[in-house]
């Protein structure tokens, strides 16, 4: 099954699967859901009172670095084995994630990013998450089972990995595209960031790709040559390398999901993201048409 599965897979392929028991060791299904605290959702609550039969909820703040000022900053891969491994999931497994978000998708990338990066590449986003799933009448259940442990060993792929050090370093020698996935107030400095103490705003020379651009009003991934041309409109060039980011690594993946689906696979994120940048930058390092960054 390794490295043929598609990124994307639909709800009703998802829900034969279901029906016809494939979900087990051969197949498991994660919901991935993370809200921003100003949604005013808990995502574990939901998912106790209703998720796609068979799930298991992944929590991005707790498969993570726990030592880390930032949050849900990413696991070692001894960490993520251990999490996933609790989950039922072994090296052979297929993962399909999904995520409860009104927009079909928000932290679901992030997970599928996750697997990639642990060198597990049987890994699938639902496409238009529990959204597309609800919306088209198939079932959902309260009833949850923890799944048999399986045995998961996870190799990282560093160079995925970029450092505020690295980004810092970008800055002088503009060698990698930078590209941001929050959406434009925020990017620009005009809309406030949902951290305490953290002012919006971007990192010089970034160009702005609002995660929510990818999927349609229904909540579906946009087709390849629509993604396609959101890259070429942005100015991304997708024959260079690029890095991505936005305000703490989750929606950023947004962006890594799309370019995989334009066939440009290895797309490497910067895992503090704004919140680690505003954080560490000097003001002039902090682009912004609000307050920025006091000295």
């Amino acid at each position: 099954m390794a490295g043929q599965v598609k990124a994307l897979v639909a709800a009703k392929w998802l829900s034969e699967a279901v029906k016809s028991n494939r979900v087990g060791p051969s197949l498991r299904v994660l919901d991935a859901s993370w809200y921003l605290p100003k949604v005013n959702r808990n995502a574990r609550e939901e998912f106790g009172k209703c998720h796609i039969p068979g799930a298991s909820f992944f929590d991005i703040d707790d498969c993570c670095d726990k030592t880390s000022p930032f949050d849900h900053m990413l696991p070692t891969a001894s960490e993520f084995a251990e999490y996933v491994g609790n989950l039922g999931i072994g090296n052979r497994t297929h993962v399909v994630v999904y995520d409860g978000s009104d927009f079909g998708a928000f932290a679901a990338p992030r997970v599928w990013w996750m697997f990639r990066l642990f060198g597990h590449d049987s890994v699938s986003v639902l496409n238009g998450g529990l959204k597309t799933w609800l919306r088209e009448g198939h079932p959902v259940s309260e009833r949850y089972t923890p799944p048999e442990r399986c045995e998961f060993r996870a190799e990282m792929k560093p160079s995925w990995v970029k450092t505020y050090e690295d980004v810092l370093e970008n800055l002088s020698s503009g060698k990698v595209q930078v590209v941001d996935a929050r959406v434009e107030g925020r990017f620009r400095g005009l809309e406030p960031e949902p951290r305490e103490g953290t002012e919006p705003g971007h990192i010089p020379g970034t160009i702005n790709m609002p995660f929510p651009s990818f999927m349609d009003s229904s909540g579906l991934e946009r087709p390849v040559e629509e993604l396609t041309a959101l890259f070429q409109q942005a100015g991304v060039d997708m024959q260079k390398q690029f890095w991505i980011t936005c305000g703490s690594g989750v929606t950023a993946c947004h962006i890594a999901l799309a370019a995989h689906l334009c066939g440009h696979p290895g797309v490497c994120l910067y895992d503090g993201s704004w919140s680690e940048w505003f954080a560490k930058a000097a003001p002039e390092h902090v682009i912004s048409e609000g307050k920025g960054k006091q000295v």
